[in-house]
């Protein structure tokens, strides 16, 4: 897996007022779910997968061992709906789903843009629905600027595959991508050393299997050893001999927040 001012005073108020409450609420709600989950989640409510690269650093490290929950986005029926907790892909979270050009991958990145988003980059700045958006998850480990990589969407530096040249064909207008129905606009939080929509398009919804719930276990190990599809014995030898040293015991269940962007 490669596994997102008011002017009057008392404006202002009643907004951070309801912010507050949401804060509440949303933090409950995480934690009710998570504790659900672990008791009584299966494959089919949860799943383990680990981090191998570092796209999504520093929100994610690799090395970080995480349960998704693919309960959220699930479609819901005319009777599921009042009772669980479904809903659609919003702005800001991060999304565990199987990579367009690879569906046996799973990747995980951030959604940036959904359906009817108009979304462009400007010198590292993503401008989303003509707004300058606030990424404070978002890491920059370069200090130049790449054409194509940083000034999205332009004139391509390198070759793309036919599903990126399809998005920079057919779905830009003024300058900015626009995200058709039925996709998401996805980037890693580690901006420039992230494979992601910029570089393979768009990520089909129904590729999407869930949202990263919280890390249970986090450790240090290189990124071929996480992507072996043969557990190695140096793998496992590393793990008995240095399980305490290698452990990240303050990422041990931390949960995993999206980000709300406007």
């Amino acid at each position: 897996m490669e596994i997102q001012a008011p002017t009057q005073p008392e404006g202002l108020y009643s907004r951070y007022t309801e912010m507050t409450r949401s804060v509440h609420r949303g933090f409950i709600a995480e934690w009710t779910v998570t504790i659900v989950l672990l008791l009584f989640g299966t494959t089919t409510l949860v799943q383990a997968f680990v981090i191998p690269s570092a796209s999504m650093e520093d929100t994610l490290l690799i090395g970080d061992h995480v349960l998704v929950d693919k309960l959220t986005y699930s479609p819901d029926g005319a009777v599921s709906k009042h009772l669980l907790p479904y809903r659609d892909v919003r702005r800001g979270d991060v999304i565990v789903f199987r990579y367009p050009l690879d569906i046996r991958e799973d990747y995980v990145k951030r959604a940036i843009g959904v359906p009817g988003d108009h979304i462009r980059l400007v010198n590292k700045q993503v401008i989303l629905n003509g707004k300058p958006v606030n990424e404070p998850y978002v890491v920059h480990k370069t200090g130049y600027i790449d054409s194509y990589r940083d000034n999205f969407p332009a004139q391509p530096n390198a070759p793309l595959p036919p599903s990126a040249m399809d998005m920079l064909e057919h779905h830009v207008e003024n300058g900015e991508v626009v995200v058709p129905p039925g996709f998401v606009f996805a980037m890693g939080d580690n901006r420039d050393n992230s494979s992601d929509s910029r570089y393979w398009g768009f990520v089909p919804r129904e590729n999407i299997v869930g949202t990263p719930l919280v890390i249970y276990w986090s450790f240090e190990a290189p990124t071929e050893d996480l992507t072996n599809p043969n557990i190695g014995i140096d793998h496992l030898v590393d793990i008995v001999t240095h399980f305490f040293t290698k452990t990240r015991w303050s990422r041990t269940f931390h949960l995993i927040h999206g980000y709300p962007l406007q």
